[in-house]
């Protein structure tokens, strides 16, 4: 919480106090910059953040269903948490920035899939065969030739 008065960042919470509709709380802020106080209020975010599945169904953005979908990928390969994690977060944000509170799962998808194939080939593999539906060897072949010229590409 930054100052409105300096901007400083570092305040204390001088009083707390419930709304009369009990939907917010409403806090008494002192500037440990300035020492001047403010007043903020708090409120449950209610509008949830969604995706829209391929069949137009639309579903709560769920974190801990993405890292899961991720540790089943990188099951046994040489992957710190913290990337997970940090693929994690820069997915939960890349939904809350969409001004519609929504992102298609394709978006997603692919937001996840870039950032896993920097990391791990093998788990990109993985991860792309769930998402993608390989119906047969042919669409993961496809999918293996594709990644492995975009490797030789780099190499040169």
């Amino acid at each position: 919480m930054r100052c409105p008065y300096c901007g400083f960042a570092q305040d204390r919470v001088v009083d707390s106090r419930e709304s009369k509709e009990a939907d917010s709380i409403r806090r008494r802020r002192e500037c440990e910059g300035c020492n001047k106080r403010f007043t903020t209020y708090e409120r449950i975010d209610e509008i949830p953040y969604m995706v829209v599945k391929k069949d137009g169904r639309r579903e709560k953005f769920d974190r801990q269903k993405v890292l899961s979908g991720l540790l089943h990928a990188c099951e046994k390969r040489p992957v710190a948490a913290i990337k997970l994690e940090q693929i994690v977060d820069s997915t939960e944000a890349f939904v809350v920035d969409s001004p519609e509170r929504e992102r298609s799962t394709s978006e997603v998808g692919e937001l996840i899939m870039a950032q896993l194939k920097e990391i791990d080939t093998v788990a990109y593999i993985r991860f792309a065969s769930v998402y993608r539906d390989f119906k047969d060897v042919r669409e993961f072949k496809a999918e293996l030739e594709e990644l492995l010229g975009g490797d030789s590409r780099k190499r040169k």
